[in-house]
């Protein structure tokens, strides 16, 4: 049985995520849930976040002892540039380029290693 849990439309670049992914993948929950709380970055809270819906949805879906799984598969998709920021940045020659927040799609997976 698994639990997986996809947050989508997050507001920061995927590439920023993945190196917090890295850290956890294939790792025991327990585990990974030490490595996000002591690890300085700004998205692992948001992985943490994810982490724990993933193990909540394997409790619902019949999984008694949550303890014992795993981190399965962890992605950080890129999402779409948001446009509309309605914000310049000043460029040479009088121009000005626009903005772009980029965004991510988060799938964290948990199991059991079997």
């Amino acid at each position: 049985m698994e639990g997986k849990a996809i947050i989508r439309y997050l507001r920061t670049g995927n590439r920023k995520v993945e190196v917090v992914l890295d850290l956890i993948r294939g790792k025991r929950v327990e585990e990974a849930l030490n490595i996000l709380r002591f690890t300085a970055s700004r998205t692992a809270p948001m992985v943490e976040k994810a982490l724990r819906s993933a193990v909540a949805n394997a409790g619902q879906k019949g999984i008694v002892d949550t303890e014992k799984l795993d981190v399965l598969r962890c992605t950080a998709d890129q999402g779409p540039v948001m446009r509309n920021a309605k914000r310049f940045i000043p460029r040479a020659m009088g121009r000005a380029s626009k903005i772009r927040k980029k965004t991510t799609h988060l799938t964290v997976v948990v199991g059991d290693k079997k």
